[in-house]
């Protein structure tokens, strides 16, 4: 994992890093990484585990700051590594903002049509440019972290 230099990086913690996600259906929405190979859930120690939640609090309050997010799901599903061959899991989370309201950024306006219900797994694909700028949004936002 490269962190800085990878598409999306918004910050790392000595377990964790945080990207966003190039799935932007729901604006804001990043995946955290655990920074050392761990294929399941089971695996993660204590300390990551308490790290992990101080990440749930920072990024939460973030993007709600950022972006004006209402709640968040949070999903842990690793699905897609298994239609690899060989699999290669990898323990992550979605952090999936959720919001009440359209929200313009950009030169998009983005709704959420599902609030108060589970999330959708479409896909949102936004141009570089405007993952640019959401990216930038947050990273130059993490001072809002409590």
């Amino acid at each position: 994992m490269n962190g800085a230099d990878e598409k999306g990086f918004i910050y790392r913690t000595p377990h964790w890093e945080v990207r966003l996600n190039s799935n932007q259906k729901y604006l804001g929405r990043c995946v955290v990484v655990l920074r050392r190979p761990c294929p399941r859930l089971a695996e993660v120690t204590a300390q990551e585990t308490l790290a992990f939640m101080e990440i749930v609090r920072n990024l939460e309050a973030l993007v709600q700051k950022t972006f004006g997010a209402a709640m968040f799901n949070w999903a842990c599903s690793m699905n897609h590594a298994y239609q690899n061959n060989p699999p290669d899991p990898q323990v992550h989370w979605h952090l999936i903002p959720r919001y009440d309201h359209p929200v313009e950024f950009g030169d998009k306006i983005f709704t959420d049509e599902r609030f108060g219900y589970r999330s959708v797994s479409d896909q949102d694909i936004v141009t570089n440019d405007l993952f640019e700028k959401v990216a930038d949004a947050l990273r130059k936002n993490k001072h809002l972290m409590p």
